[in-house]
């Protein structure tokens, strides 16, 4: 590979990986890297997580793939393939690009029924033969630019997966420079760099193609369409072996998602991620089925001091979340926590975590409809930890809020952007000064007070304040009726009458109370 010599398109023209000649001694993958895939997948990478394939599962554009008998969930991924051209070892991050001779497509096929027979390893989930594509000509890597590479995937001539490299959470460099520091890449050694969103399952006689190409590059190289048609299997897996196994879990990780599965809908459904040091485990999903719009009527008629009274009688004193301000008075807040937390900063690792597509971005561009982002900051208040940008971006994904218990920089146009954002303060440093953006979805501590995933969080002018799920609904069914009564309490004081055993209400009042709270209901019945 390093020996050819580019044409004028770019290109080193077709290249035959299955031959003995050009088979690759390594053909290493990795798992997660498209901020598409991963808010898809609902993992977060902390660091690249690799798994081996076979040089025997290579396969060339025309070839066919065979799903065994037996079996029902293959699944495609589009990917770019890096080809090392280079023999190195211990290579630094900047440099590690240069040590890549060339890029080409690749298909990085899986077998979900044998996913649990070696968990983690992906044996023979991805190494069966005919499971790595790769071709059919391989792009020049000193023509194009790493973080201007496009590719796309297409099933029976639709197009189902397109994304660049333009956001990746670690570039090739880095990739390289990764693997390098513990085996030695040699040349012709094959780096594929993740799929985008889009992978799914391919049935016998299914066409896909797979397609790289640097459309701003000069003369805009491509590495042509990499076609695999996928047949039925005539031989079931051996009964010595391993048997298919499915689930709905998997079902819906293989198809992208549980509609394009046929599965129903579910409230709270298991992510299926597996795992590993590699990962954090991503914001659980909240059982969407809480907040009815009875309660959300209860809840907007309720103060967020009467809800703290009522947790406090529950045990539940450490609950809000303290020196918060909102940005637009006023205006309430309701929704589920989704998480963010950042650590302080070191130098070293502001450099590895702060940069590309990193926690805190991940954070607001997984955003769902009605979350609260809250975000543990330790009360630092020397630095921003939300801009105008990422306000907007929660906004147009459907949050109901941002909460800080650090600062904001921008203020002015995170406040124009509309949001509601509770914070510490405003402050004009970035980022960097004092954070290190670390983790979305785990238990943190804002303000004072614990947060975890799914967490109700309620806030008005008075403040914020966070309420367990398996509490939520009789909290305010007792908070919404004190409300009513001391709402009767307060008319009572205008007309005239004294505190003193009126509020708190003796037994006198309470039994005037009931009458007028009964009187109340006969009048509301249809």
């Amino acid at each position: 590979m390093a020996e050819t010599t580019p044409d004028s398109a770019g290109t080193t023209g077709p290249v035959d990986f299955t031959d003995r000649a050009h088979r690759p001694g390594k053909v290493i993958a990795l798992h997660l890297n498209y901020p598409s895939r991963i808010a898809q997948r609902g993992r977060s990478p902390k660091f690249p997580g690799y798994f081996l394939k076979a040089g025997t599962s290579i396969a060339r554009t025309g070839d066919t793939i065979e799903r065994p008998a037996g079996t029902e969930l293959l699944a495609y991924e589009g990917e770019i393939a890096l080809v090392i051209g280079q023999t190195c070892r211990r290579v630094r991050p900047e440099d590690g690009w240069s040590k890549v001779s060339g890029v080409t497509a690749a298909n990085d096929w899986g077998l979900y029924d044998l996913r649990h027979a070696d968990k983690g390893s992906n044996v023979k989930n991805k190494s069966g033969d005919g499971y790595t594509p790769l071709g059919p000509e391989v792009i020049a890597a000193d023509r194009v630019d790493p973080a201007g590479l496009r590719v796309r995937t297409w099933v029976n001539g639709e197009l189902v997966q397109e994304d660049t490299t333009e956001d990746l959470v670690f570039p090739f460099g880095r990739l390289v420079a990764d693997l390098s520091q513990l085996m030695t890449l040699e040349e012709g050694d094959v780096i594929l760099t993740g799929t985008p969103a889009g992978s799914s399952v391919a049935r016998p006689g299914d066409v896909v193609e797979v397609e790289v190409d640097a459309p701003g590059a000069p003369g805009a190289p491509s590495s042509g369409r990499l076609v695999t048609r996928v047949v039925a299997g005539e031989h079931a897996m051996a009964p010595y072996g391993a048997q298919p196994q499915v689930d709905d879990t998997q079902r819906e990780e293989a198809w992208g998602s549980r509609e394009a599965a046929g599965l129903p809908p579910v409230q709270e459904a298991g992510g299926g991620a597996e795992e590993s040091d590699h990962y954090v485990p991503a914001t659980p999903r909240p059982d969407r089925t809480l907040l009815t719009d009875e309660l959300r009527a209860k809840i907007d008629a309720t103060a967020v001091a009467t809800i703290t009274a009522q947790l406090r009688k529950k045990g539940i004193d450490n609950a809000t979340i303290d020196g918060v301000r909102p940005t637009h008075p006023g205006r309430r807040i309701l929704g589920y926590a989704k998480t963010l937390r950042y650590v302080p900063n070191r130098e070293d690792l502001f450099t590895a975590h702060g940069g590309g597509f990193n926690a805190q971005k991940r954070a607001m561009d997984s955003v769902q409809p009605d979350d609260v982002v809250v975000m543990e900051a330790r009360g630092e208040r020397g630095t921003g930890t939300l801009g105008d940008v990422l306000a907007l971006r929660a906004r147009v994904r459907g949050a109901a809020a941002v909460i800080t218990d650090g600062g904001v920089r921008d203020s002015a146009a995170v406040a124009e952007v509309g949001i509601q954002v509770y914070s510490n303060g405003a402050h004009p440093a970035v980022l960097g000064r004092r954070h290190v953006p670390w983790e979305v979805g785990g238990t943190i501590a804002c303000g004072g007070t614990t947060v975890q995933p799914g967490d109700i969080v309620i806030g008005d002018d008075d403040g914020v304040v966070v309420v367990p799920p398996s509490l939520l609904e009789e909290v305010v069914e007792a908070a919404h009726e004190q409300e009513q009564q001391d709402a009767w309490v307060y008319d009572r004081v205008a007309e005239g009458h004294p505190v003193d055993g009126l509020f708190p209400p003796n037994a006198e009042w309470k039994q005037k109370y009931e009458q007028y709270r009964a009187s109340r209901q006969r009048a509301e019945r249809p």
